[in-house]
């Protein structure tokens, strides 16, 4: 089984043309909506790591998989992988990074002092994101990719009620702080990791497979040539490429 996490502002769509691809290596393919996003209610509560990973154990229980996973995590979703792995070591088979979150501290200063602020900072934050955010997808629109339709459904997400807020609460929980602790505990239980970056990453920096390097030497690493931050589904081919040969 491979159980695909999506990021902070997508929802399992990004995953379509992936897990068919997935599916062609053989796998049986979970993927699931974050709370606030796609199809899954929207919920009060901080979205630290131990809630996405109460979330992910929830979501196992209730489809009745019990066998070792499969974990891939894309943008925030693999500090998610990181956390849920890092808790649950024993269930994980192998553990796949794409273009993940986790590896460095929040670098933009006025994001840094809009978490800090409670109240202003909520303010601020549905105040000009949402302009940010929609104005980056439509400059998108034209990038081909393997899910037909993704740059309206994208934008059809930013009109949902609670959206935003559930992204402003992952960036104050389980964006907050590096995955470092998970990840060097990763590395002690022997999990074996690949990790696909993008070559021209305007969101997660290149400079993180570095970082990984020193928490987790192990991991096997991959840089996907002239490609952004969204090559789930724009660099789909190069990215299932690089799954078949790590599992040789």
């Amino acid at each position: 089984v491979a159980v695909c996490i999506h990021g902070l502002s997508t929802s399992s769509y990004v995953w379509r043309g992936m897990a068919k691809g997935l599916a062609l290596l053989g796998f049986r393919v979970l993927v699931y909506d974050h709370y606030g996003r796609g199809l899954s209610d929207t919920v009060a509560g901080k979205q630290d790591g131990p809630f996405f990973v109460q979330h992910l154990t929830d979501l196992l229980a209730h489809e009745q998989v019990d066998e070792p996973l499969t974990v891939l995590g894309y943008s925030m979703g693999g500090a998610i992988a990181a956390h849920f792995a890092a808790t649950y070591p024993s269930k994980i088979k192998q553990l796949i990074l794409l273009a993940p979150a986790g590896m460095q501290p929040i670098a933009d200063a006025k994001m840094r002092a809009i978490l800090n602020w409670p109240v202003i900072g909520d303010w601020l934050f549905l105040l000009v994101y949402p302009f940010i955010l929609r104005k980056g997808i439509a400059a998108e629109a034209d990038l081909p990719g393997s899910v037909e339709g993704i740059n309206a459904l994208q934008q059809a997400e930013t009109d949902r009620r609670g959206y935003f807020p559930a992204m402003l609460s992952s960036l104050r929980g389980v964006l907050r702080h590096p995955a470092k602790e998970q990840h060097i505990a990763i590395a002690q239980a022997g999990i074996p990791v690949l990790c696909v970056w993008a070559e021209e990453d305007d969101v997660i920096a290149l400079s993180g497979k570095e970082t990984l390097t020193k928490w987790n030497p192990r991991a096997k690493q991959f840089v996907v040539r002239e490609a952004g931050h969204g090559l789930t589904y724009t660099h789909t081919d190069q990215v299932l490429e690089a799954i078949r040969a790590s599992r040789g």
